[in-house]
């Protein structure tokens, strides 16, 4: 009797871990859900996990926001709500699938009125737009630590392809294609007007910078 019970008790426990498991990995591509990506990607984010070559970005150790030039100042905003994973095998020359969703409410700039500003309706519009998503199409290594992230930017409603340059880091003492977890700088530059946000075009240049700096952390099957 005291046999089977150990038994049982190790079968709930194995069940367990493996409910664990699978609401962790369901849990990076829940903010993509309800129609904002298409099914198929979702599905090949959870096959990385299984894998071994899905990273969950850390919000707590990561910055992603963007940079911007005006008659005034340099503008610097920083995102405080964001998530996202990234499916990397650095074993294969085009790889890879990455997918991040941004709470534009989160803005922080480091001044009052400059967050009412570009939270406003005349640029990110918070009230009627509350997310900025960026789903990739395309990952090409262009060195050892080096590769080019092409894909859909989606702001204000509005769908635009974007190309990030990246670097890739492993931070710990293993080669990057085994490392728990990686640093990965991506940045680009848009056109704000491509996105809705004309204003103030003579204070403010048109051109902005969008740069990320995020530490991603391996999933283990």
């Amino acid at each position: 009797m005291m046999k089977l019970l150990k038994q049982f008790v190790v079968v709930i426990t194995l069940l367990s871990g493996a409910v664990f498991v699978q609401a962790e990995e369901a849990d990076v591509c829940e903010p993509f859900m309800d129609g904002k990506v298409d099914e198929t990607l979702l599905a090949d984010m959870l096959s990385a996990a299984e894998d071994g070559h899905l990273y969950r970005i850390e919000q707590t150790s990561s910055k992603v926001g963007f940079c911007v030039n005006s008659k005034l100042s340099r503008i610097e905003g920083n995102f405080k709500d964001f998530k996202g994973g990234i499916s990397l095998n650095p074993g294969q020359d085009t790889n890879g699938q990455t997918m991040v969703l941004i709470k534009t409410g989160s803005l922080e700039t480091g001044t009052g009125l400059v967050d009412s500003v570009i939270k406003g309706e005349n640029f990110f519009d918070v009230e009627h737009h509350p997310e900025v998503l960026f789903v990739s199409d395309g990952f090409k290594w262009t060195g050892p630590e080096t590769a080019v992230l092409t894909g859909k930017l989606t702001l204000r409603g509005i769908t635009k392809p974007v190309i990030f340059n990246v670097r890739l880091t492993a931070l710990d003492d293993e080669p990057i294609d085994q490392a728990e977890r990686i640093l990965v700088k991506a940045t680009t530059s848009i056109n704000r007007a491509d996105f809705g946000m004309e204003a103030l075009s003579s204070l403010v240049e048109g051109n902005v910078q969008l740069c990320m700096s995020v530490e991603a952390l391996k999933y283990q099957s």
